[in-house]
């Protein structure tokens, strides 16, 4: 069964902008989904990603990655949001890895409750928020960095549009079918959830990060009452993306 979803690309332009473009209006599940990348955006953004350990989300971490591309230092004038660059890529690439691999290893088909809500849904979600969640694991100590770039103004409606992408790619795989007022309440929710579990992640020091998966677990649990709050997304995003600055404030990041 196909499922018409907005596919997005970096681009580089004739006059050096770059950015998340739209490639087409839809795609169906059915076939290989294209690179979002251009050859060249994705071998540097690539190579930039595996300095980003070492360097940061940084200026360098991006000429290096140019380097090991084959190009020249200039390149990375390329990218005119910088570092924000190698954020969105990390964003979008580890989004759309779930869609690649996530429904065949990580998910259950969902089977009805007596509530009539599918059972394993929420398993789905869980199993997958998780997945992303490690995505971060070789970057956390350098994640803060990204959640400062994400919080910029400039930077804001990127990033809640990205969280809301990977929140409606999550419940997508794992099975929801909601076709009610509950499909936008869902996936603030669970929107909300990722992005405190992603920054309570940032300080964890537990063996294979088993604190944050007890955290997301008990956000998880309290999602029907989270859900039950939120009844207007534009509100939320706004609520959400403040917390956010106060939250990484809080940390003594400077924004």
């Amino acid at each position: 069964m196909s499922r018409c979803r907005a596919l997005t690309r970096v681009r580089c332009s004739s006059s050096r902008q770059t950015s998340i473009q739209q490639v087409r209006p839809y795609h169906s599940y059915e076939h290989d989904l294209p690179s979002p990348l251009s050859p060249a955006e994705n071998a540097i953004l690539a190579a930039g990603i595996s300095h980003v350990p070492t360097h940061g989300f940084t200026t360098t971490a991006l000429i290096n990655g140019a380097r090991d591309a084959g190009y020249i230092d200039v390149s990375a004038n390329l990218f005119p949001s910088g570092a924000f660059s190698l954020v969105k890529y990390h964003l979008v690439t580890q989004r759309l890895a779930l869609a690649q691999n996530g429904t065949s290893s990580t998910t259950r088909e969902p089977t009805e409750h007596r509530t009539g809500e599918p059972t394993n849904v929420l398993d789905n979600v869980r199993a997958l928020t998780l997945k992303r969640l490690r995505a971060n694991e070789i970057i956390i100590h350098r994640w803060q960095e990204a959640l400062a770039l994400l919080a910029m103004p400039k930077h804001i409606p990127d990033s809640l549009r990205e969280l809301a992408l990977l929140s409606d790619e999550i419940h997508f795989l794992a099975g929801d079918k909601s076709v009610d007022i509950s499909w936008y309440t869902k996936r603030a929710g669970l929107s909300a959830i990722y992005a405190s579990t992603e920054l309570f992640m940032t300080q964890d020091q537990s063996a294979n990060f088993k604190e944050t998966e007890d955290f997301l677990d008990r956000r998880l649990e309290g999602a029907q009452g989270l859900r039950s709050m939120i009844d207007d997304t534009g509100k939320w995003a706004g609520v959400q993306a403040m917390g956010l600055i106060s939250g990484l404030r809080s940390k003594g990041l400077r924004i």
